[in-house]
């Protein structure tokens, strides 16, 4: 009896789960709350238009794209748990940097209140608030992107050294699914704050989460291998990969060492691996992100329903749980691989297939959208779970093709990619909106600003084939890296 309760196995790489995911959560609430409160509670003060916005999260992308980079090398320098904790500090601090660009504003202009601000009709002034307002709010985005940008490559490396690969696509969706919650409990939170103790705590709120995370994560990580509530049992369970790609690669080199050798910064980029992820990732990130700070936006330019009203929290609170979905994201690559006989790589590209097609529902999202605004966020929501489903994966096809310690690396580098993607979808929807309502453009039966919308749905509706396509031509199947 004893020896049953000895070798039973311990479940403590679902707790590192739980805190990845919460962490996850925290990540998209706070990038969420400038998009929630810029056309009802920001705009009006600092006389922006879809442009500024626009050149705000574009700038927000790049920062992103630029910083992540450099922050898997960061994490795979640090090692998981020290590079976590600097990385979920440095955003918290961005987040509430954002809550005192309104004092910094009004101190600049001379004025003391935001009232005043707002109440300014002289254009020389005005053009002074828009352009001190918006450099104010990107320093502030600057410093959220750098820390933001540790998030996913220290989450992936985490799951690469907790969970073997069979499992690592239902980890990654579940921690990813952090994401989906964040964006759920943001448009039924973050518009109440603002307009019942201003924008401005709403920024400091939710960016002081960050930091009660922190406070868990320095008692609760450690590597597994010395953690004292993984168990032996646990432990094999979580290493079972090491005989299987010694086979794979048919060498007698154990795969532990294999591991312990380091890529270069310049032979990451010598890979199709390394390419294919990059494409991936830089063909649908700016999907979501598109989503994720322009859904509110829609609503109320082409519906006329504020952050703020009922109806438009509901909207969107009802779009982002019908993400949670891509928890299947998860478990159809593992269906592949036990019941279909695949390896890692088959069974994730066959996934990622069938979840690109789902997003082709969005060029139906405005025409639709004409009897009534819930099919366009129903829609949003389906596209929305398949790119979070196709995340979950493309995330874990660089830990089942290159060694752990370049895991943060590569997936940095492909979240440059995807950052350089949000960064021109963003840009250019701002762009494309004023000019659309400026123009009154007319496009596909549609009119105005929603002409402009049906553009960019129309994009986001393709990325995921045309980036699934490259990926398959570049890395037709499955390859270990190897470092010799």
């Amino acid at each position: 009896m004893n020896q049953a309760t000895t070798t039973k196995m311990t479940n403590y790489r679902w707790v590192i789960c739980m805190m990845l995911f919460f962490a996850t959560t925290i990540n998209y609430m706070d990038r969420q709350v400038l998009s929630l409160t810029w056309v009802d509670f920001i705009a009006p003060e600092f006389h922006w238009t879809n442009t500024h916005y626009g050149l705000i999260t574009s700038l927000f992308s790049l920062f992103y794209a630029v910083s992540m980079l450099f922050a898997g090398r960061f994490v795979d320098k640090l090692d998981t748990k020290k590079g976590f904790l600097w990385a979920i500090g440095v955003w918290s601090v961005g987040a509430c940097l954002h809550a005192i660009c309104g004092i910094a504003t009004e101190w600049w202009v001379g004025v003391d209140s935001a009232a005043a601000l707002a109440a300014v009709s002289d254009v020389k002034t005005v053009a002074t608030i828009i352009n001190v307002s918006v450099t104010m709010f990107i320093f502030a985005r600057l410093i959220l992107a750098l820390g933001e940008a540790g998030n996913f490559p220290a989450a992936i490396k985490a799951t690469a050294e907790y969970f073997p690969k069979k499992d690592r696509a239902y980890a990654t969706s579940i921690f990813n699914a952090g994401a989906t919650v964040g964006a759920l409990v943001a448009p039924i939170t973050i518009p109440v704050i603002a307009k019942h103790f201003g924008w401005e705590m709403s920024f400091l709120i939710i960016g002081a989460l960050g930091f009660v995370w922190m406070g868990f994560w320095v008692f609760v990580y450690k590597k597994p291998e010395v953690h004292p509530r993984v168990n032996k049992a646990e432990l094999d369970y979580i290493l079972q990969d090491v005989e299987k790609d010694k086979a794979v690669e048919h060498e007698d080199v154990p795969a532990e060492a294999k591991e312990e050798k380091k890529l270069t910064f310049k032979q990451c980029f010598k890979f199709r691996q390394t390419w294919a992820f990059a494409v991936g990732k830089f063909m649908t990130d700016g999907v979501w992100w598109f989503f994720l700070f322009w859904m509110p936006a829609y609503l109320s330019q082409v519906y006329g329903m504020p952050s703020s009203d009922p109806k438009a929290q509901i909207a969107i609170f009802v779009l982002y749980a019908i993400t949670l979905l891509s928890i299947i994201g998860g478990w159809l690559p593992s269906y592949f691989v036990e019941k279909k006989g695949m390896n890692p790589y088959a069974g994730r590209m066959r996934a990622m297939l069938i979840f690109a097609f789902f997003p082709l529902l969005a060029l139906f999202a405005q025409p639709l959208g004409y009897y009534t605004y819930w099919i366009p966020v129903i829609i949003v929501g389906i596209a929305g779970a398949a790119h979070q489903a196709w995340s979950a994966n493309i995330f874990s096809t660089v830990g089942d093709m290159f060694p752990k310690s370049a895991i943060a690396t590569i997936t940095g580098i492909g979240g440059m990619a995807g950052g350089i993607g949000s960064m021109l979808i963003n840009f250019g929807s701002g762009r494309l909106f004023d000019f659309a309502e400026r123009t009154d453009m007319k496009l596909f039966g549609f009119q105005g600003i929603e002409s402009g919308y049906m553009i960019i749905f129309s994009i986001c509706a393709v990325a995921y084939l045309i980036g699934w396509i490259i990926m398959k031509s570049l890395v037709p199947k499955y390859e270990i890296i190897t470092v010799e």
